[in-house]
């Protein structure tokens, strides 16, 4: 493996043993490609994923834009669908990847879009 990616799985690993999500409170967790941008809720109790949206979603992969643009607009739409459900909070999980550029446009979505954490 490569050491950058053992670096972030190190990084990964120790957030995930601090943030935790709850049925009331899911976690949004984040994963970065080089195309593309993926955002779930996930209650940890249970295991399951209750909300996910990304980049490749017909509806903003169709939307002009670069990257960081586009995964402001998956923030949104993360929180509109929280929203529909009727979770207005969750806990940030940026998976290891530094709060900054895409991450960073991603959380300020799904603030802007009425989520909090």
């Amino acid at each position: 493996m490569d050491a950058k990616v053992i670096r972030r799985q190190k990084i990964r690993y120790r957030i995930r043993n601090k943030v935790a999500g709850t049925e009331l409170k899911p976690r949004l967790s984040v994963f970065r490609s080089n195309n593309d941008i993926y955002a779930q809720l996930i209650d940890d109790n249970s295991g399951k994923t209750l909300v996910a949206a990304s980049s490749a979603d017909k509806d903003i992969k169709a939307q002009a834009g670069n990257k960081v643009e586009k995964s402001k607009m998956v923030g949104e739409s993360i929180a509109r669908k929280a929203a529909a459900l009727g979770i207005s909070k969750a806990v940030f999980d940026r998976g290891g990847y530094l709060y900054h550029g895409r991450v960073k446009s991603l959380a300020d979505g799904a603030r802007e879009g009425g989520l909090e954490f």
